[in-house]
């Protein structure tokens, strides 16, 4: 029987390429800490680094029939580890921009009162989309996004895994970005943020 922990990397990027589950769980135990200290030093929120690293290991599995590790493993992970910290700093830096420039407008906007019953409607349509969310996928978004739990307190509140609650958050987002696009889903945690 084949130990996998003697297997160089290239041997096991091999293997994961044919779906070697057992290859993809050395690779992580492998590179995981290495790859979360990397991320941690761009993003000082753990919770933020961690999802930086996981993501990188869903793609991994997800496209492991198609990529082309040409170099060392070490080197394409932290590639890819780099290139998801960079559109992340570059996406967050476009909703910066647009959020300072919406406040702007706001200020500027000289029907104020009726903004702010724009702001409540607008608000009541999103706690209604929140409130059909399945059962636990809601509680684990209000904990998250209403009460600023960490993951970590998430899931021993619920009693369930860490991934699980990332799971559920990150499924409410996909659906409310769904029903409402990136322009609603910026207006949602304006609106949680100043607690309408």
């Amino acid at each position: 029987m084949t130990s996998y922990q003697n297997l160089s990397d290239n041997d096991l990027a091999e293997r994961l390429r044919f779906g070697d589950h057992r290859a993809f769980g050395e690779i992580y135990e492998r590179f995981f800490g290495v790859l979360y200290r990397h991320a941690l030093y761009k993003f000082p929120d753990q919770e933020q680094a961690k999802d930086v690293v996981h993501e990188l290991f869903e793609d991994l599995w997800l496209k492991r029939e198609v990529l082309s590790i040409d170099r060392n493993l070490s080197n394409y992970l932290y590639t890819a580890t780099r290139n998801k910290i960079l559109k992340i700093i570059a996406h967050q830096n476009v909703v910066a921009a647009y959020a300072a420039k919406q406040v702007v407008l706001i200020k500027q906007e000289e029907g104020f009162t009726d903004h702010r019953v724009r702001e409540r409607q607008l608000a009541e349509m999103i706690e209604r989309e929140i409130q059909s969310l399945p059962v636990k996928m809601k509680a684990a978004f209000e904990l998250s996004r209403k009460h600023n739990y960490t993951y970590k307190e998430i899931a021993e509140k619920m009693d369930i895994t860490e991934q699980s609650v990332r799971s559920h958050v990150k499924n409410a987002l996909r659906i409310l970005r769904v029903k409402f696009g990136l322009f609603i889903i910026l207006m949602i945690l304006f609106c949680l943020f100043l607690g309408f």
